[in-house]
């Protein structure tokens, strides 16, 4: 049954038993018991296990181990994030120690994406991911170096002056002449063009010099511009507050020590970032829905920041335990990328 069906099929004191349960849980971290809930509610506690029972059996509570209480499952956490949760406005002194990351250097990105990671971490008692944009300069000439029959070297020298050398296997029989037949085609087609842009146009343009090109020299550029690809690490993403998911953890310390793992290594940092962009604004993740840490069974709250062009080149999140204060975090999450987004486009207000 979809998640939307479940929730307008329940009757108004289910959906408020289920609202308390829930909201207790994540407030507390303990599983919540129908006595507790008799103090606000004008209903016997033998109802309320009642209807708790109810909403066990629909998947939306669990009773764990031997206690009375009940606390949400996954289902149900999505549940009340999608249609209960009330997110208020960010609190002015969160508001305040956010914009005071930007400090008096900002012309420098990093030292002022790290203060933002900071300041997320320390506001939420998660760890902070922060993805840094891309700062990718025209490409000015691309060089191919053979080392070894099985080794070659690809050379990009970018306009800003960065130059960038990376080891890759060249396809069997490659010569010199292949190697500078295929440097000197793509420096035509670079002139002007990020590496970004090379890779996505690099395949058409190839096709359409077919008869030019020779099959060797085109191999060669697929295999040469490919390892900018396949790096696992990524410098960009930066990432604060580890030893606050200790805090929140403490009774599964395995899960803790997998997603410090996963955290240490950055890996599927391209998938952080399409994360993000598979929607507008913020995105949460819970437990196996993270696909990036669903081992460690986190949740995270995500969202994209564009740059002056409204182009989506960077993101923002916090992950920690699913007993999140996701009506605290999420509306944190979604200010933070704006106002990195306003920072990183010089717009102002």
């Amino acid at each position: 049954m979809p998640e939307t069906a479940l929730l307008s099929d329940l009757n108004d004191r289910s959906r408020e038993v289920f609202r308390r349960v829930v909201e207790s849980y994540l407030a507390t971290g303990d599983p919540v018991g129908s006595r507790s809930l008799t103090r606000d509610m004008a209903v016997s506690a033998a109802t309320i296990r009642n209807v708790m029972q109810d909403l066990e059996y629909l998947g939306l509570l669990d009773h764990p181990h031997v206690s009375a209480g009940r606390m949400p499952t996954q289902l149900g956490l999505r549940l009340f994030v999608d249609g209960l949760m009330e997110a208020g406005p960010v609190s002015a002194s969160d508001r305040e120690m956010i914009e005071e990351t930007l400090g008096a250097d900002r012309g420098d990105t990093g030292a002022m994406m790290d203060r933002v990671s900071m300041a997320l971490s320390s506001l939420t008692q998660g760890a902070s991911l922060v993805l840094m944009p891309k700062q990718e300069a025209p490409v000015r000439h691309i060089e191919f170096v053979s080392l070894a029959p099985d080794r070659a070297l690809v050379v990009l020298v970018f306009a800003d002056g960065r130059v960038e050398n990376r080891v890759f296997t060249p396809p069997p029989g490659h010569t010199a002449s292949s190697m500078r037949e295929a440097a000197n085609f793509l420096n035509a087609f670079a002139e002007g063009r990020t590496l970004g842009d090379l890779r996505h146009g690099i395949s058409r343009e190839i096709e359409a010099s077919r008869q030019k090109l020779d099959q060797m020299a085109a191999a060669l550029i697929a295999s040469g511009l490919a390892m900018w690809d396949s790096d696992g690490s990524d410098p960009r993403l930066i990432v604060r507050g580890r030893a606050n998911l200790l805090a929140h953890e403490l009774a599964d310390l395995d899960r803790v020590r997998v997603l410090f793992d996963d955290l240490e290594r950055k890996r599927d940092i391209a998938e952080f970032l399409e994360l993000a962009e598979q929607g507008d604004g913020v995105r949460i993740f819970i437990g196996s829905e993270n696909k990036l840490f669903s081992l460690s069974g986190s949740s995270l709250v995500v969202s994209p920041y564009m740059n002056a062009d409204r182009k989506i080149v960077g993101a923002v999140g916090v992950i920690g335990p699913t007993r999140l204060n996701y009506g605290r975090i999420v509306p944190i999450v979604d200010y933070t990328a704006q106002l990195v987004g306003r920072m990183i486009s010089g717009r102002k207000g």
